[in-house]
């Protein structure tokens, strides 16, 4: 199965799940009326001949990782609507409003998300952003005319509406713009190579990978001695201004995951971890002293890599979910 695929695949899996829960954001019950699998039914990395535009209708939940030209347009009150974008990790996303007719004062909404959300969890969390949570949502029917178009911070948008008169709707244009040091990124695939850069800067940088994972880092530089440090009660990188953690959880905010190891020292080498969980992310914390850099690679992990054991992997926790 193509790695795309599989990560549509995962993403349509936490659209249902999400369909089960509440949260004052988005709810998402209800909201797939379709069969959800109609998602993955288009090649979103068609080749384009050049200077042509990409075109199609959105559907009530969608997702989207290609640029292009978008119109949704309601058939019948359309309460809890989402569409998620993504982009390479070094890309950030341009949301353009073309045309909306939509009624404001009837209750209808159209809001862009400087990230993702699901089930009220943010990503990236309020921890990790530069933006208060208030600031991060951009309201069509309070901007108006005034900010037709938003930028994302990373990788990743959304927008969420509700459309309740049929024959409304709206028509955006969404582009990708290079990011010379990406921060916060949600992975398209579940496997690949990256290497994270925080030039002299006071903020933390989580990469996201939404697959149960083998972690291989292969360099750190911090400033500091060589070390590596397993979480315990006992040791951590507590007080030190500038680490590397791995988190791992079910849900989508690097704030509500459980810690499993720190990295508080630069080292060459290499340091290979198995984590389990349906979540897993690589966050660099960093005091602005440095030129902080982590290189790792990582790919989806298998039944059979979890009977094979290492003195520095992480195997007992998450593992009853694969």
């Amino acid at each position: 199965m193509p790695s795309a695929f599989q990560f549509q695949c995962h993403l349509v899996l936490i659209f249902l799940a999400a369909s089960k829960g509440e949260t004052r954001y988005l709810e998402m019950r209800d909201a797939v009326e379709d069969d959800p699998f109609l998602l993955l039914s288009e090649d979103l990395k068609r080749e384009l001949s050049a200077g042509q535009i990409y075109r199609r209708s959105l559907r009530c939940i969608d997702m989207l990782s290609t640029e292009g030209q978008f119109t949704f347009t309601a058939d019948q009150p359309q309460l809890h609507c989402a569409t998620f974008f993504i982009g390479e990790p070094e890309e950030l996303i341009t949301i353009h409003y073309d045309f909306v007719n939509i009624d404001c004062q009837g209750g209808d909404f159209l809001k862009v998300f400087d990230g993702w959300i699901l089930k009220g969890e943010k990503f990236p969390s309020s921890l990790d952003h530069p933006l208060t949570t208030s600031q991060r949502y951009v309201d069509f029917c309070e901007t108006g005319n005034i900010q037709r178009s938003i930028r994302s911070s990373q990788n990743v948008a959304m927008i969420f509406f509700r459309i309740q008169q049929p024959g409304n709707g709206f028509t955006i244009t969404v582009k990708k713009n290079s990011n010379l040091f990406p921060c916060n990124v949600i992975s398209q695939t579940p496997s690949g190579r990256f290497t994270m850069v925080i030039p002299h800067q006071h903020r933390n940088c989580s990469f996201s990978i939404i697959y149960p994972v083998v972690i291989k880092i292969s360099d750190l530089i911090l400033g500091h001695l060589n070390g590596l440090f397993l979480k315990e009660p006992s040791a951590s990188c507590a007080g030190v201004g500038d680490f590397v953690e791995l988190l791992g959880g079910a849900g989508l905010d690097p704030s509500k995951m459980f810690p499993l190891a720190d990295l508080c020292h630069s080292f060459h080498g290499s340091a290979q971890m198995k984590i389990g969980c349906d979540n897993t992310v690589l966050r660099m914390v960093s005091s602005g002293k440095h030129i902080n850099r982590v290189t790792f690679e990582y790919h989806q992990l298998d039944l059979q890599e979890t009977e094979t054991r290492k003195e520095n992997s992480i195997e007992e926790f998450c593992f009853p979910s694969i």
